[in-house]
């Protein structure tokens, strides 16, 4: 999607994959840096690492605590992050959700589920449900949201009664043969009015197939590695990021050129 975009507005720049142990991210992060690079993107395990090994944080890494985006400056190197809200703008564009005073359900506290969590309960949602396969991890991040979102009603568990929307911040869904991220016998999917899946690999979890047939509205993480993408655009490159031709370029790389 980025060098779609660097296409579409004529830069003459290029997006590239590396692969880094985690202990070479320091090295990687200066020879970057040195090499002359605008920035980088950060997936798991680096972006909490990364906090600490830039020379500033933008209040987005600060917020969220973690950093999925690099931008190399002549003073040094700030860290952002954009993951929070890709996470809210895919849920309005791609779900009409409407956060404020809503029930959510909550699957998964890691390093997707915590981020989740907190920016959710930033948007002044009434009630957030959690559910982990580690409940003791759901608890630390209840806790933690009721002292920096207080107003929001918080339960380590799952909920009693129907919610606005379901949402999979698990890695459940991306195998063939992966059990449910939800336990049905625990709240049934009949009562998520809309439920979002953040793997976009394959298209169609069968978390979002049973929803689905369930009669929930549904979509999937596309939309989230879209706007988050884009937002890391701006921030390399101070330009509007071209979001019709990021998201062609996503859909035909991970799913194929439309029939």
């Amino acid at each position: 999607m980025h060098n779609a975009a660097f296409a579409a507005l004529g830069l003459n720049w290029r997006y590239v994959a590396c692969e880094v142990a985690p202990q070479n991210l320091r090295a990687a992060i200066a020879g970057a840096h040195a090499l002359g690079f605008a920035g980088l993107n950060l997936t798991v395990p680096h972006k909490l690492l990364a906090m600490a090994m830039v020379d500033a944080l933008d209040a987005s890494a600060q917020q969220w605590g973690a950093v999925n985006t690099i931008r190399f400056e002549a003073q040094g190197t700030t860290g952002f992050n954009t993951d929070a809200d890709g996470i809210t703008a895919s849920l309005r564009e791609d779900l009409g959700v409407s956060l404020p005073g809503s029930r959510v359900l909550l699957l998964g506290a890691g390093g997707a589920g915590r981020t989740a969590a907190l920016k959710l309960a930033s948007e002044n949602v009434a009630e957030l449900f959690l559910v982990n396969r580690t409940q003791s991890r759901a608890a630390e991040i209840a806790a933690e949201i009721r002292r920096q979102f207080p107003s929001v009603k918080v339960v380590a568990a799952y909920p009693q009664g129907p919610v606005d929307l379901l949402v999979n911040a698990t890695s459940l869904g991306l195998k063939p043969g992966d059990a449910s991220p939800l336990d049905e016998r625990s709240f049934p999917l009949a009562q998520a009015c809309a439920v979002y899946d953040m793997i976009y690999r394959p298209a169609e979890t069968p978390l979002l197939a049973a929803a689905r047939a369930a009669g929930c509205r549904t979509a999937n993480g596309l939309g989230m590695l879209l706007h988050q993408g884009a937002r890391a655009f701006a921030i390399w490159t101070g330009q509007t990021p071209p979001l019709a031709v990021m998201r062609r370029a996503l859909e035909e790389n991970i799913y194929g050129p439309p029939s």
